[in-house]
């Protein structure tokens, strides 16, 4: 006899324990199997992992298959909540057309994700699938006024107060108890972070600030100006044991090292082209870190660092800090918009002044290390 559901059994090679199924006083069954789809983008899969606590607590015995995109992979590689990480392609696919599931739950309103979701076996669906005609639509009841949102901006920007992660265990018939985010970075990427931090001078003694400068360009005004880090950084440059970093990706490289030259070198570019659990090392290093609406943002709030988030043309009241920092939003009438282009001269970002973020980066600092 072999025990197929065993979460030991291999298959290609002995088990932990060396022996065959039959008579094995350790057999444990994978209980209750969940399947996960949730491909993108990266801040949004992050802000999906409270949902692990939530199906934890109700299905305590249960085995967890998270399917996601390459280039999220490693945000979730680690999770000691996750028994199977399937990242998307041709291999995972096939092995999705032969498994089956007891909960499946489907995230992304992509036709290829919601097309999988139809496709792959399992007792219960809850989330968004893939209609006849190739449209995207509610699976379940509960996922409905999440749904919703998408289609009206009335009840997205102005009636709806949850944050994301109330909406998504709403719609996934989960209780809610403000669970955190769950981001496990393997320690030696941790280490490489403070080493790189002290390769830059900084000291256990510093106050560190994070500038996360980017904010992708999907919509318009997500990301603070140029002129407002500048200013920024000449007021902390007048601040004993304070040090402040440039951080962003390939994406805002242009734009942190024009500051660096703005600024005349008072802060420090972390670089570039550091890998994503790299990027993660660093902004562990940091005391606050202040951030628009994008991946840097949600990797700073699962890192429990305060976090001063500056909101342009998104929701700021589907973000959620856990108490750890505070939000800067635009005063314009025309915000939030999730616009791809906006011409206007005053717009959502140029209205947010240097010493409302100073002021906010000062209250915040106050909370470190309490």
């Amino acid at each position: 006899m072999i025990r197929l559901d065993c979460i030991y059994y291999l298959g290609e090679k002995p088990c932990k324990f060396g022996r065959m199924c039959e008579g094995c006083e350790d057999y444990r069954s994978m209980g209750v199997r969940i399947l996960v789809l949730k491909h993108a983008a990266m801040g949004d899969v992050l802000r999906t992992t409270p949902i692990l606590h939530g199906l934890k607590r109700k299905y305590p015995h249960s085995h967890i298959t998270w399917v996601t995109d390459p280039a999220v992979a490693d945000l979730l590689r680690y999770n000691s909540f996750i028994n199977t990480l399937l990242v998307y392609d041709a291999s995972a696919l096939a092995r999705l057309a032969v498994e089956e599931f007891d909960v499946l739950i489907s995230l992304d309103k992509e036709p290829r994700v919601a097309a999988l979701a139809m496709t792959t076996i399992a007792h219960e669906k809850l989330g968004i699938g893939l209609s006849p005609f190739g449209t995207v639509y509610p699976l379940n009841p509960e996922e409905e006024y999440y749904f919703s949102l998408g289609l009206s901006d009335e009840l997205k920007f102005f009636q709806n107060r949850k944050a994301y992660q109330e909406l998504i265990f709403d719609a996934l018939k989960l209780d809610y108890h403000k669970d955190d985010y769950v981001l496990e970075v393997p320690e030696r990427f941790l280490e490489w972070g403070r080493k790189k931090l002290e390769s830059f001078g900084v000291t256990k003694q510093d106050m560190v600030i994070g500038l996360n400068t980017g904010a992708g360009g999907v919509f318009a005004h997500k990301d603070w100006t140029t002129e407002g880090y500048v200013a920024l950084i000449e007021r902390f440059a007048k601040e004993r044991h304070v040090k402040v970093l440039l951080l962003g990706g390939k994406a805002e490289k242009e734009k942190n090292q024009e500051i660096l030259s703005r600024s005349k070198g008072k802060a420090i570019d972390t670089g570039s082209d550091n890998s994503l659990l790299e990027f993660c090392g660093i902004v562990n290093g940091c005391d606050v870190v202040v951030t628009g609406d994008t991946l840097g943002m949600h990797i700073a709030i699962a890192l429990k660092k305060q976090v001063l988030a500056i909101f342009g043309s998104t929701c700021s009241q589907e973000i959620e800090l856990y108490g750890r920092g505070e939000k800067i939003t635009p005063k314009v009438d025309c915000a939030p918009c999730y616009k791809k282009h906006c011409e206007k001269e005053v717009n959502c970002m140029n209205t947010i002044t240097v010493d409302e973020v100073y002021d906010a980066v000062k209250r915040l600092e106050k909370w470190v290390h309490k």
